[in-house]
């Protein structure tokens, strides 16, 4: 989702700019993949690496010493690393150790919570790259906070707005609510991924007796990742989820259907970090199932409430949102329109 508005917007200056892509296969899944690739008109990749999953550091260590030929060879000017998963820190330190200039999409954004693996690829990530591009002023604040200079810091929009906005129009035409029963109800959607909250018994048990709850309400749709999947087997909570009558279990969904499907819930609920902004840029209220975010902004001006992972403290927000005791006035939040690669592009141009 990153990295697609950008390769269109390079192809759209070819006296400029030459991408290359290099899918790195981290987390690969074919099916998903590939749909990926189609629904946001990504070019297929240049170079694919073929990773695939391991440990953090058997990760790392994988990327690095498959990407380093790669870049040998190609001699790029510059190399754009985004986000803040394994594949970041690693291409970047590879960029890095042979004098390649590289440049962080969405740069300086902070949880202040170390024990995430996404918070130290995020800090060690925008302390060597040459430039960082920033999704909103407090990433700027953070980075000056921590001693980057001034020069390498370029606050250009959020790119994930980017591909939302310029593909808004396309999922409409996605037929996954009509699929799923639901065109004229309302819904919620759950995402749920991150090991504290899917590999923790306790932890997944208080989510789940929230469920219970909210799904009395309304019904909730979970597209759930295989490994999630697995790990509702092995704690022994498959039949818990099973007996949620209102609790739509699906296969993972691609772009198109999962923005088809979130645009139109009456509530989000989620552990990831995009879909945070994602929702604040469309207004839709959002429940947070963490302790922090690295994305204040979406609390501070939008629609997102850090609701953590204690049952009442779920059911409560939850309440709120869909009776609307909690809906605020969302403002419009700078440089988040739809034009962040263009700006990328122009300060690449200048540099």
């Amino acid at each position: 989702m990153k990295v697609a508005p950008i390769v269109a917007a390079m192809k759209a200056r070819p006296e400029n700019f030459q991408p290359l892509v290099v899918h790195t296969g981290q987390h690969y899944d074919a099916d998903m993949s590939d749909s990926f690739f189609r629904d946001l008109q990504l070019p297929q990749p240049d170079t694919h690496l073929g990773v695939g999953s391991g440990s953090h550091a058997v990760q790392t260590a994988a990327v690095m010493e498959r990407f380093e030929p790669v870049v040998l060879r190609e001699k790029p000017d510059w190399v754009l690393v985004v986000g803040d998963v394994n594949s970041t820190i690693a291409c970047a330190l590879v960029c890095v150790k042979l004098g390649v200039k590289v440049a962080h999409v969405e740069a300086g954004l902070r949880s202040r919570d170390r024990t995430m693996p996404e918070e130290i690829n995020r800090l060690l990530t925008d302390q060597i790259a040459d430039l960082l591009f920033t999704p909103s002023r407090d990433a700027d604040d953070n980075l000056r906070a921590e001693g980057i200079p001034e020069e390498r810091i370029r606050f250009v929009g959020n790119v994930m707005i980017d591909s939302l906005l310029q593909n808004l129009e396309r999922a409409r035409r996605s037929t996954v609510r009509k699929d799923l029963g639901l065109s004229d109800i309302d819904y919620a959607v759950m995402t749920l991924h991150r090991p504290s909250n899917v590999d923790v018994p306790e932890t997944f048990a208080r989510i789940l007796s929230a469920l219970e709850t909210i799904t009395a309400q309304l019904p909730v749709i979970f597209p759930v990742h295989p490994r999630t999947r697995k790990t509702i087997a092995t704690l022994g909570l498959s039949e818990r989820v099973g007996a949620m009558r209102n609790l739509r279990v699906v296969d993972p969904l691609g772009y198109l259907d999962f923005l088809a499907l979130y645009s139109q819930a009456r509530l989000v609920l989620t552990d990831s970090g995009g879909i945070q902004e994602e929702t604040t840029a469309l207004g839709i209220p959002c429940l947070t199932l963490r302790e922090n975010t690295e994305r204040p902004i979406t609390v501070e001006l939008g629609t997102n409430v850090v609701v953590g992972t204690e049952t009442a403290r779920i059911v409560n927000a939850a309440s709120a949102a869909l009776n609307g005791a909690a809906r605020k006035t969302v403002q419009q939040l700078p440089l988040w329109d739809g034009h962040t690669s263009e700006r990328i592009l122009d300060v690449l141009e200048d540099v």
